[in-house]
């Protein structure tokens, strides 16, 4: 047992649950003042429920034995496991690592949230917390992270490593992104749309996840070591650049630098660097960082031109930058960082790359369609449904679900 691995992963831990209050502010600042209790409402009560489904049963199935596809119900309720056992190779106990990949449970489905805001059913999203941490965020964890079919050698690329996610760019936001698409297609447009009410919120939230996300990457290696001294520098590189790039990209193209852009740019380069960041030097977070802030950029400039309302902007940030940090770790990847060589450093090979490019593809297509399984059949069930009423909209979410108004609302 290592006390400074331990001292440093609990810490971690704490920061890496400070970012669903800041993804809670960062979303909430950006919906109308009557629906803003509502919206950081999704993203509390997933602190509570996931916590709860996951010890019971949702880390048994994303790091239990079972078979390549799913673990087993050997750890159900967290039986079977010692306080004092230690997770292999690591020198933290177990119920350690058990808390650490509960936050990363916490926070991802609170992500799906902003595709729906301002018109879906508090009560309903309850019973889709519980639904999608077990049938989606459970079984793709464990492909990648809990031994699954991902993370080694497959029937495509037999000789292979499989795919390199460090911290969770398929498993948490490609996968809450693509998610979010099915959500923002089912659930259908807001009757109205109207611009963020509270600026400085979405500012704060977008602070408190850049800090948040130092615990998020720079404590995947599950160790205080120079990884995480590199997760920590990358991470921060790629974000300034990407908010940097978003920021000029808009001045450029509408003589207008907004905050709220900036704050989205930072997270979108968060974003891609979080699969890359055991794996790449300063150089490459640069060079993801720029990729994020432009890719993320186009993306919310043509989603704004769809019919599609993914109100908060969830796929164009998180499934376009998940998507751009899981390739760009098969481009970028250095051997003397994280032991893999990417395609254009240390001789490496074009099969690395086609291993994150079959994570991404696999990611993309289980969870739009278990994403839409799960929403159809949550609309057939009686007392659920999946949006409030048209006269509900209309007064706001904060008073029809929840009773409360915020006192800007009040004014």
């Amino acid at each position: 047992m290592d006390s400074g691995h331990i001292a440093w992963i609990l810490t971690a831990s704490a920061l890496v649950l400070l970012m669903t209050p800041g993804l809670a502010f960062f979303y909430g600042g950006t919906v109308r003042a009557k629906n803003s209790i509502n919206t950081i409402m999704y993203s509390f009560i997933s602190m509570a429920v996931v916590s709860v489904v996951w010890v019971l049963w949702g880390y048994s199935l994303a790091f239990g034995e079972g078979n390549a596809f799913i673990g087993n119900l050997d750890h159900f309720g967290l039986s079977g496991i010692a306080i004092d056992e230690l997770y292999p190779g690591t020198g933290i106990p177990v119920l350690l690592f058990v808390v650490f990949q509960m936050m990363f449970a916490i926070i991802t489905p609170a992500l799906i949230t902003g595709a729906f805001v301002e018109r879906f059913k508090f009560t309903t999203y309850i019973v889709f917390l519980v639904l999608w941490i077990t049938f989606v965020y459970a079984p793709v964890a464990h492909w990648v992270w809990g031994g699954g079919w991902l993370a080694g050698p497959n029937f495509l690329i037999p000789e292979g490593k499989g795919a390199l996610d460090f911290a969770g760019g398929t498993v948490v936001h490609l996968n809450a992104g693509i998610a979010a698409l099915a959500a923002a297609v089912l659930v259908g447009k807001r009757k109205d749309a109207g611009k963020p009410h509270n600026v400085p919120y979405v500012v704060l939230g977008a602070a408190l996840l850049w800090f948040g996300w130092f615990g998020f990457n720079a404590g995947s290696g599950l160790a205080a070591d120079y990884i995480a001294v590199n997760a920590f520098l990358v991470t921060n590189v790629a974000a300034a650049t990407a908010a940097l790039t978003w920021g000029l990209i808009a001045q450029v193209t509408t003589g207008r630098m907004s905050a709220v852009g900036v704050a989205s740019g930072a997270v979108a380069g968060l974003v891609a660097i979080t699969p890359a960041s055991g794996f790449v030097d300063v150089l490459g977070a640069l060079a993801i960082g720029i990729g994020a802030g432009a890719l993320c950029y186009t993306a919310v400039y043509f989603r704004q031109r769809m019919s599609i309302d993914d109100s908060l902007e969830v796929f164009a940030i998180h499934g376009i930058g998940g998507i751009w940090g899981a390739i760009a770790t098969g481009i970028f990847a250095v051997t003397a960082v994280g032991g893999t060589a990417g395609v254009i450093y240390d001789g490496g090979e074009i099969r690395q790359l086609l291993s994150q490019v079959i994570a991404v593809l696999a990611t993309m297509t289980y969870s739009f369609v278990a994403t839409v399984i799960i929403l159809k059949v949550l609309d057939l069930v009686p007392g659920l449904g999946l949006r409030v009423s048209p006269e509900e909209e209309d007064a706001g979410l904060d008073l029809s679900q929840h009773g409360e108004m915020s006192s800007i609302s009040k004014s």
